[in-house]
Parts: C-alpha cells; sequence; structure tokens
C-alpha cells in the first residue's frame, strides 16, 4: 500500500470549479479504457477493469486528513490516472465521501464510457456534479481520437448518457477537446452540437491540448474555439484555454445583449472580448438589470434577462 498522501493530490485553485481536493483512484500507473492521442500521460494498453486498486479507507483517512487542514477546500474531485469508474469500490467509496464531505460538493471526472452499466449509472447519481468527456459524435472518430477499449460501444454510450440526464437531479457536465483535423471538422462538428443541444447539460466545457500529448497531434488555436462556441447557440459554454487573446472588439448595448441572448458569456470570456468601452457598457447593463448571472456548477454565466 502507498502512503496515503499519494492517494490525494491538491488542493488546487479550479476556475471551473472552486478549490479542489484531487482523489486519484489510480496513483501507481495509466488504468484507463481509453488510450486518447492527446493524454498527457504515456501510451498504454486499453482495459475494462483495473489490475491494482487501494481500499476504501485508505482513501476515506486521506480525505479527512486534507478536509482538516484545509477548510477552504469546496469541491471533492474523483479522478485518476485513467478511467475512475474502473475502480471497482467507487460505490463504496462515494457513500463514505458523501457521510464526510460536510458542505464540500462531490465531482467525478469521467470519460462516460462505463455509463451503461446499471452500477455505475446508480453511483453517479448520488454524486453532485458529474462531468463527462464527449470528445466525438461518430464510433469513427472516437476509435481514431479517443482510441477506445474493444468492449465499448461508443453509440450504446451515446445513449446511456441521454438516459442518464433523464433522471439526474444534480448537475451534469460535458466536455470536448478538440484535437485538430480530428473533431473540428464540420460534419463531426454539427453533429458533436446537434448531441449537446439535445442533451442541454448543466454546461459545457471546451478545449484544446495545453500540455505534451502522448502522440503526435496538434491542438486548435483560441479564435477557432470561440467561433466554435460562439457557433454553440443555445448552451452554456466555457472555453479553456491556458493562453486566451484578448480580442479587445467594441460592441454596443444591443449587439452585448444580443451576444448574450444567443450564448451566455463567463466574465472570463467578457473580459477577452470586450474592449474597455464596451465593458463600461456592459457593466451598465448589468447594473440597470438587463443582465443576469446564473451560476452553473462553480461558473457564472452573464445571460440577457
Amino acid at each position: 500500500m502507498q502512503e496515503n498522501k499519494n492517494l490525494t493530490f491538491g488542493p488546487v485553485n479550479s476556475r471551473r470549479f472552486g478549490i479542489s481536493l484531487g482523489i486519484d483512484l489510480s496513483p501507481s500507473h495509466k488504468q484507463c479504457n481509453f488510450d486518447c492521442l492527446y493524454c498527457e500521460l504515456a501510451p498504454a494498453i486499453t482495459m475494462s477493469k483495473q489490475t491494482i486498486s487501494y481500499n476504501v479507507k485508505d482513501y476515506i483517512d486521506a480525505v479527512k486528513v486534507q478536509l482538516e487542514k484545509n477548510p477552504e477546500i469546496q469541491v471533492i474531485t474523483i479522478t485518476a490516472n485513467g478511467e475512475p469508474t474502473l475502480y471497482p469500490y467507487l460505490d463504496h467509496l462515494v457513500d463514505k465521501l458523501n457521510k464526510i464531505k460536510g458542505d464540500k460538493k462531490l465531482l467525478i471526472l469521467s470519460n462516460a464510457a462505463l455509463i451503461s452499466d446499471f452500477k455505475i449509472k446508480k453511483t453517479l447519481k448520488k454524486i453532485d456534479i458529474v462531468k463527462l468527456s464527449l470528445d466525438c459524435a461518430t464510433n469513427e472518430c472516437f476509435k481514431k481520437l479517443d482510441r477506445v477499449d474493444s468492449s465499448i460501444d461508443c453509440q450504446k454510450m451515446i445513449d446511456h448518457i441521454f438516459e442518464f440526464n433523464k433522471s439526474f437531479k444534480n448537475d451534469l457536465i460535458l466536455e470536448v477537446l478538440f484535437v485538430d483535423t480530428i473533431n473540428n471538422k464540420k460534419d463531426e462538428l454539427d453533429k458533436i452540437y446537434d448531441i449537446l443541444y439535445d442533451l442541454n447539460p448543466t454546461r459545457v466545457d471546451i478545449g484544446t491540448i495545453d500540455r505534451p500529448p502522448a502522440y503526435p497531434v496538434k491542438a486548435i488555436s483560441y479564435e477557432e474555439l470561440k467561433e466554435i462556441a460562439d457557433s454553440m447557440t443555445g448552451l452554456n459554454i466555457s472555453i479553456a484555454h491556458k493562453n486566451k487573446i484578448n480580442l479587445n472588439k467594441y460592441l454596443n448595448e444591443d449587439e452585448i445583449l444580443n451576444l448574450l441572448d444567443k450564448r451566455p458569456q463567463t466574465l472570463d470570456d467578457i473580459n477577452c472580448l470586450l474592449d474597455e468601452k464596451s465593458i463600461v457598457l456592459f457593466d451598465n447593463l448589468l447594473q440597470n438589470n438587463k443582465i443576469e448571472i446564473k451560476n452553473q456548477s462553480g461558473v457564472d454565466f452573464y445571460a440577457k434577462r
């Protein structure tokens, strides 16, 4: 057994979720049913179950220590060097975490591959925030980009995300990570948007490669991410990009309200998009109650009232 300090990490200040304590359900090595081209971990053979697992008591003991040392923690994040739903004791762990978390939120970061499993689905419903990856809409794209294990049926996975969302009472977030020439092609983009629009999750996070990937693939630009976000009307979209570019555009009040009506923006988006004069107009609209703020799983979105 590893020392408990290796079972958790952080706290880290996440712009999307607040101050987060991470739990690593595969601290010793990568264990995943995907081998994504963009993964920051070294390439590895996909697997349908974990070969090395750590017991629930050690995780709970480690979390208790961190919660006592760091009362400012807002979110407990279940993740892994790989896929956390492969952890065989996940249901028991979630039950124990819910008993000790207090006012903290419980979050899981999953690739959604096992959501068709009734037991996994039941466990996920006990979690405050479920964040699922959805990089592709077609089997061809999934196999090329996410390199899924042969046990996974991608269309079945998408169908079960819809089924899960129908009865899930908490926050569902979908994440799409774009890789140049693979899932940013118009046909694939249109299909991804159709799925996201019909699903209507709490929030959609989009991003691209920002760490050295396992395979020789390339990121897309912030400008392209912005274009994609603007095209996906009717969704709360947060753009993740470590080198956001200040576009410094002038928009009048009507243009600002039209933009916020079509796609709510984060404050980060607003500051990157608008010039100083437009920021003043934005603040006036906010003060005059023509803009409302909606918090979606820790991120404030500004929308036309």
